[in-house]
């Protein structure tokens, strides 16, 4: 089974969609922005090139702007 994900334009919309899809018997679920940017965050991390090691003093050095 695969997933979804529908970014409505405005609450009437998404009253539309949901009501569509429970017509048709499609189970669904609504999510907050956070939690939306929460899946965006976990999809870049697996994403990302974990070959490269860096020290402790150069992530800090760059959360500081340095």
């Amino acid at each position: 089974m695969e997933t979804l994900i529908v970014t409505v334009k405005d609450e009437r919309e998404l009253q539309f969609v949901s009501d569509m899809l429970k017509k048709m018997r499609i189970s669904s679920k609504r999510i907050s922005n956070e939690e939306r940017e929460d899946f965006g965050m976990t999809k870049l991390m697996q994403q990302s090139d974990r070959s490269e090691k860096v020290s402790r003093d150069q992530v800090i050095a760059k959360l500081r702007g340095k």
